[in-house]
């Protein structure tokens, strides 16, 4: 009896321990994340006012606003998602449904891990390669089309993981119905892991909306309004960065802004995507 009594104390002890480590872990990284965000909306609400989206980034030692960095950032993510978005999905599709056991999804999984971890840099340099340096010059297409590599993985991730957590019986269901297997897939999977998918997209895009590496090697930047996929064009990542190197205070206000504008439409994308996730959760 002693015996046991002795164990229950040792590892209620260790028990304890771990506890008290994993929490403090857990506080560290909160108090930091606190921080970060605490000195972000310090800097950043100061600048905020309505020329920031109406007027054009300013020129040195001037006032002005992020309206064509704001519009070039939009303009090349949602590029970015419409190109990447339906690559994404079919390649998951194919990886759940039709090669769920084959040799080849096993090769696309594992090339897919790596281009979700690889470092958005290399993608740039990639795509600087591929289209600026045939082109002759930097531009929003070479932009997107590197915001959209690095869709696809995310996508094809979160599409493939949504897909096998669907049960086969629904499957069965809808082919013993006579239903085509396109048409299982359609009506049956692609309705059970909607709101799964569509979370997978929200990350996606929440991923992309910050990138700078790739765009300073495909878009670069530009300093007026520019409404052309072929030319260089704003984002608000690399004015972020251009204007975070820079002497000037007006500069300098404005990248903080832009990064408070930025942390804000994430942390929206976050919370829409996790509410959505809940709301699978309860079905």
């Amino acid at each position: 009896m002693s015996t046991a009594t002795s164990l229950h104390q040792s590892r209620k002890r260790k028990n304890g321990v771990m506890m008290t480590l994993c929490v403090a872990a857990a506080g560290i990284g909160l108090a930091w994340l606190a921080l970060i965000l605490g000195a972000l909306l310090y800097k950043g609400l100061s600048g905020v006012n309505l020329s920031v989206f109406t007027q054009m980034t300013p020129p040195p030692g001037d006032a002005g606003g992020l309206l064509n960095a704001i519009y070039g950032s939009i303009v090349m993510t949602v590029i970015g998602i419409i190109v990447g978005t339906p690559i994404g999905v079919l390649a998951g599709t194919y990886m759940a449904e039709y090669g769920r056991f084959s040799k080849l999804t096993t090769v696309v999984r594992f090339i897919n891990d790596i281009l979700l971890s690889a470092p958005s840099i290399i993608i740039g340099l990639f795509v600087y390669e591929l289209l600026v340096r045939p082109m002759g010059h930097f531009s929003a297409i070479a932009g997107a089309v590197a915001l959209a590599i690095l869709v696809i993985p995310v996508v094809v991730r979160t599409t493939e993981d949504m897909l096998n957590l669907v049960p086969n019986a629904l499957r069965e269901a809808g082919t013993a119905i006579g239903a085509p297997r396109w048409v299982v897939i359609r009506s049956v999977a692609y309705r059970a892991a909607l709101s799964g998918i569509v979370t997978g997209i929200l990350l996606a895009i929440a991923r992309i909306s910050g990138e700078t590496a790739p765009l300073l090697f495909t878009a670069l930047n530009n300093q007026f309004w520019s409404s052309n996929l072929n030319a260089p064009m704003a984002s608000l990542p690399v004015t972020i960065f251009q204007f975070a190197l820079s002497p000037y205070e007006e500069w300098q206000q404005l990248a903080w802004t832009g990064a408070l504008i930025i942390t804000l439409t994430v942390l929206a994308l976050s919370i829409f995507a996790r509410s959505l996730t809940g709301r699978r959760e309860d079905k």
